[in-house]
This record gives structure tokens, C-alpha cells and sequence, in this order.
């Protein structure tokens, strides 16, 4: 019998009843010691009997009210039926869990408004910079440019390239809203890791070059995966975009692939200038840019990142990141090997 069970409570009510009943009326009535114990047993029944009966009328039928909404709340599900009625210790016990994870669940709500927040005040900023760019060249066209041939041409090319600028981050965001809800979901089928790196250094040779960057894929041959062929090639992209932009001018990029057995772990390795500490656990966020070395003119989406996190999740792996300041980064994803 518990503690804080109601018959445990009656017996200490009970008992406390009887001895103070005892050394009252020995002090007051001078009673027998027989008499004295009669008297105390008396007390005792009729205390226990009382206490049993309040305690089961007025709090344990509540607590049993409490334990079953609180249950209820818990399972979500509406009410079951009778249940064995539970003792206090055990209501306190799930009444304090429930509390917990409600204060859990607050906590996540309140993550999730920030973050929301952050991300509307991302977005209208990184629309802001295009949308009055593009504002600037047109009233300037319309206040005389458009005659001047030195400047028309000049002026709407800038505006198509803020435009083209708000169309990509509008597909970005349109890929991320649907590989969220699913609607854009992975063809898998057996590929050739090599050559899918290939296939994407080749798109890239040219911005490489331009920065004298080395690309060298030191994925074996024949190294197959089960994967979506254009989401693993948009994968590539993204980060070998990034590693050319961000990375060293003359330096080098690498991608290598592990076997984990039932998993090939991809790496994309780079000799850049590296990304501090405390930005790596933010970076795969939308928007979210580091620095002046990743700033918003550089004409990225700033959603490369947070897309491919999303396609190699719909694919059952993870991806991580590791860097050192002054030695480079290294980003690396797992993806299932075809049987």
C-alpha cells in the first residue's frame, strides 16, 4: 500500500486521531489504562472511517478525473472506458510528465515562430535587393534613359538579371515546398556514382576554370547507388557551386566515396578558407549566409543548401558538415547502395 494511497492517508489520519484522543482525556478524565485503550480504538475506527470516506469522495474521485484527462490529453484519444483507479503517487507521476511535455511542446512552438519569423524577414530581404534594382533601372529608363542607346540596353540587362535573380529564388522555394510535403518525391534507380560526378564537374568546368580551381573526382568506378539521377545531380551541383564560389582561387575541390555496407558515404572536400565553428550547426537553413564572403551579391538563391539537405533526406540519409578555418570544408551525405 503507497504512501499517498488513500487508505495508507485514512490509517495516518486515523491514528493521529487516536493517539491525540488518548492523551487528552488521560489528562482530562484520568481514565484506566483498559478504558483509555477502548476509547483510542473507538477513535481510531470511526477517524479511519471518516477519513477513508472524504478522502474517496472528494479527492480521490477528482484525481481519478485528473488522471483520466490527463491520460486522454496524452494517448489523444477520448475517453476509453473505466480504468483501475490509480493512487496518487501514480497521478503525480503523469501529471508531471504531462507538464514536461507540454513544456516541451511550447518550447518547439516557440522555435518554430522564430525561426518563422527569421525566415519571412530572409525572404523579404533577399527579394527587397532584386525588386528595387530593378525598380531603379526602369525609372530611369522611363526619365529619358530608354532614348539614350549607351544606357537602354545596359539598364534592361541588369533588370533581367534581378528578375532571373527572384525566379530562382521562386523555384528554390517552390523545390523546398514540395520535397517538404512529398509532392516532389525521388525516381530511384541504380546509377554510377562516378559518372553522375562527372556528368556535374563537366557543367562546371568552365566557372572552375574561371577561378583556376582544380575539380578531381576520386570516386571509383562503378560505384552504384539507388538513387534519383537529376536530385543526386543537383546535389552535386549545389555543392561543387558552392566550393568554386566560396573556395580558394587556385585551390582544389575533391569528391571521394566510402563503402558502409548497406550505404556510400559521398565527400565533397575543398581547400578553401573554411567556415567558423559557429556557424556550421545553421548552415544548412534557408537564407542563412555566412559572412561577407557568402554575401547576397554574389547572385545565389541562398537556398542551395537547405535543398540539398532535403533531397538526400528523401533519399534516407544525412548529411554533415566539417571545417576548418584556413584549411577548407568538407561536406558529406550518405546515400543507400544498389543492391
Amino acid at each position: 500500500m503507497h504512501s499517498r494511497s488513500p487508505d495508507r492517508i485514512a490509517w495516518m489520519v486515523a491514528g493521529l486521531a487516536a493517539v491525540a484522543g488518548a492523551v487528552v482525556l488521560h489528562f482530562i478524565a484520568h481514565l484506566l489504562a483498559w478504558q483509555l485503550l477502548a476509547v483510542a480504538a473507538t477513535v481510531f475506527a470511526v477517524a479511519f472511517l471518516a477519513s477513508r470516506l472524504l478522502v474517496k469522495r472528494f479527492v480521490q474521485e477528482r484525481v481519478e478525473l485528473i488522471h483520466r484527462t490527463v491520460h486522454e490529453a496524452r494517448s489523444g484519444r477520448g475517453t476509453t472506458g473505466a480504468a483501475p483507479p490509480p493512487d496518487l503517487a501514480r497521478v503525480g507521476e503523469e501529471v508531471g510528465a504531462w507538464a514536461e511535455e507540454k513544456r516541451r511542446e511550447v518550447a518547439e512552438l516557440k522555435e518554430r515562430e522564430r525561426f518563422r519569423r527569421e525566415f519571412i524577414g530572409n525572404l523579404a530581404h533577399e527579394l527587397r535587393t532584386p525588386i528595387f534594382s530593378i525598380q531603379g533601372y526602369i525609372l530611369t529608363l522611363l526619365e529619358g534613359g530608354l532614348e539614350d542607346p549607351k544606357v537602354n540596353r545596359s539598364f534592361l540587362q541588369r533588370a533581367n538579371a534581378g528578375t532571373e535573380r527572384m525566379i530562382r529564388i521562386v523555384e528554390d522555394l517552390d523545390v523546398i515546398a514540395r520535397l517538404e510535403s512529398g509532392v516532389l518525391g525521388t525516381e530511384s534507380g541504380r546509377m554510377d556514382l562516378h559518372a553522375a560526378v562527372g556528368e556535374a564537374m563537366e557543367e562546371l568546368r568552365k566557372q572552375a576554370g574561371a577561378r583556376r580551381m582544380e575539380l578531381r573526382n576520386g570516386v571509383a568506378e562503378e560505384t552504384w547507388v539507388h538513387a534519383d539521377r537529376d536530385r543526386v545531380a543537383q546535389v552535386f551541383s549545389n555543392l561543387l557551386g558552392n566550393a568554386i564560389h566560396y573556395g580558394r582561387e587556385g585551390g582544389h575541390c575533391t569528391v571521394q566515396a566510402f563503402d558502409l555496407g548497406e550505404q556510400v558515404l559521398v565527400e565533397v572536400a575543398d581547400d578553401g578558407p573554411g567556415i567558423a565553428a559557429e556557424h556550421l550547426p545553421r548552415l544548412f537553413e534557408r537564407f542563412y549566409r555566412v559572412g561577407k564572403s557568402r554575401a547576397r551579391n554574389e547572385g545565389g538563391s541562398g537556398l542551395g543548401l537547405a535543398i540539398v539537405k532535403h533531397i538526400v533526406e528523401s533519399h534516407g540519409g544525412t548529411i554533415t558538415v566539417r571545417s576548418t578555418e584556413g584549411e577548407g570544408t568538407t561536406f558529406a551525405f550518405t546515400l543507400p547502395k544498389a543492391r
